[in-house]
């Protein structure tokens, strides 16, 4: 339940970020960076200068304004799932990326994200995790939030699943999750709760 979102994300991630070939290398001689920005970026993040210029390219590539709306996002992400329906699974993580809850994502925004998805420290990873179960962002996650999560998944993943799922699945999944999470039984899991309990 909790590495999906890692996994997810780096399948977005791989639509952006393309092996470096010869003509990648050419291709990088045309595109044009503001270097202040790119080394800001390199400083926050923990992405290469070059790997934030192919990311760039790719983000680019996909979104020409350079930011991303909700609705791009979701088709972007629909291409991994063709299967299934991952429209609020993409809601959700765009939600998760979108920081600033101004309904888009910035190249930084992405960068930001991708960074701690994909190196950053186990504790950051959890952190952010908590973010994207926490729909409200309230500080806590509530048994419909995580009820609401899970069916995106199912959802997401479609009908071909094997073995055949049941369709009370996402429900017991959820009960699993905080028979395991909620230490003091009171309906909702803290971010303590969530931390402590993924690092067993």
């Amino acid at each position: 339940i909790i590495l999906h979102p890692v996994f997810l994300v780096e399948l977005f991630f791989c639509l952006l970020y393309s092996a470096d070939t010869v003509e990648d290398e050419m291709e990088m001689a045309t595109v044009r960076h503001r270097p202040e920005a790119l080394e800001l970026l390199e400083a926050q993040s923990k992405f290469t200068k070059k790997e934030l210029q192919i990311l760039y390219r790719g983000f680019k590539n996909e979104c020409p304004s350079g930011v991303v709306n909700e609705e791009t996002f979701k088709e972007i992400y629909s291409q991994f799932f063709p299967q299934g329906d991952s429209t609020n699974y993409a809601h959700f993580l765009f939600n998760a990326f979108d920081t600033d809850h101004n309904g888009s994502v910035s190249f930084e925004d992405f960068v930001m994200g991708l960074s701690i998805l994909l190196r950053g420290t186990v504790q950051e990873k959890l952190n952010w995790a908590f973010n994207l179960y926490d729909i409200n962002k309230d500080g806590y996650i509530t048994k419909e939030e995580m009820l609401d999560i899970m069916k995106a998944i199912y959802d997401m993943m479609g009908k071909c699943t094997y073995p055949v799922l049941k369709e009370d699945a996402p429900r017991q999944h959820v009960e699993t999750f905080f028979q395991k999470m909620d230490k003091n039984k009171d309906g909702v899991v803290t971010i303590d709760e969530f931390i402590e309990s993924c690092q067993k």
